[in-house]
């Protein structure tokens, strides 16, 4: 294809805007959460969740290729700069502007598709994309506010006696965490990291419940988790991890010296037997 020349922005982007949108994206990958939480905003834009690691395809207007004038994808992405990939039917051109992210392609030559492809999708993808469909009758959008989820990695301990600490580590978005049975629980903490995610951390006491195990469901949009331990009931000086690993290594430590020495004793008195 040869490179696309000068286009009147005039001519793209008419004054009456036809929008033109569907209920779901039907060209989404079946791998994804699409159908689900796919939703429309009063805009008429899509908002679509999108799990990381997956592939995502984005789908133009409905629009009669013989009727097509010009094909643009406008991608906006925080932090970087606009970026379009337009296509002229009649010269069979296409152009790139500001596109550096190599993920982010036609799904085939725009003669034969005009679907957008992510893959695989990256947190930073997080961001608004919209085709632009020119004919003759006007110009026809469909836009997607991507919402790239994060699975957060779920973990359970007892810190202390009685006392359990269900930790979502790095989801997108925030996670939600509740107990069975309820317990007397601390506010929820909330730790944001500069990529998106959250790690959200709920710490509860059964003090006065005679439950003997307790169970943390973590509710999130890629899906819910739920980790059950069990309560011990006689007492700890301390549940902290740290101070568990370090009992753990001075133990090892003891037994090395005490095999190390031993050896050693062996070693001497078969030196002393031999003189």
């Amino acid at each position: 294809m040869h490179t696309l020349g000068k286009m009147s922005a005039s001519r793209l982007l008419i004054s009456i805007i036809i929008m033109v949108s569907a209920s779901s994206s039907s060209c989404m990958d079946g791998k994804q959460m699409t159908q689900n939480y796919s939703k429309m905003s009063a805009e008429g834009n899509i908002s679509q969740p999108v799990l990381m690691d997956t592939n995502a395809m984005l789908c133009c207007p409905p629009i009669e290729f013989r009727n097509l004038i010009v094909i643009v994808w406008e991608i906006i992405i925080r932090g970087q700069p606009s970026c379009t990939k337009a296509y002229r039917k009649e010269t069979n051109e296409t152009k790139e502007t500001n596109c550096t992210d190599e993920r982010i392609t036609w799904v085939s030559t725009p003669d034969q598709n005009s679907d957008l492809q992510i893959h695989p999708v990256a947190i930073t993808h997080d961001g608004y994309y919209r085709c632009i469909m020119a004919t003759p009758d006007g110009n026809f959008h469909r836009g997607y506010h991507l919402q790239v989820l994060v699975t957060p990695e779920v973990t359970l301990f007892q810190s202390r006696n009685r006392t359990a600490v269900c930790k979502a580590v790095a989801g997108k978005p925030a996670a939600q965490i509740s107990w069975i049975p309820a317990g007397d629980c601390a506010p929820t903490e909330h730790e944001y990291w500069g990529n998106g995610t959250v790690t959200v951390e709920s710490m509860c006491h059964w003090g006065d419940h005679n439950a003997s195990t307790v169970t943390c469901h973590v509710s999130h949009l890629t899906g819910n988790k739920s980790l059950y331990i069990k309560l011990n009931s006689g007492l700890r000086t301390s549940g902290s991890p740290a101070l568990d690993l370090l009992i753990i290594l001075y133990v090892k430590l003891s037994l090395f010296v005490v095999i190390l020495v031993t050896t050693g004793f062996v070693f001497f008195q078969r030196i002393n037997y031999v003189r």
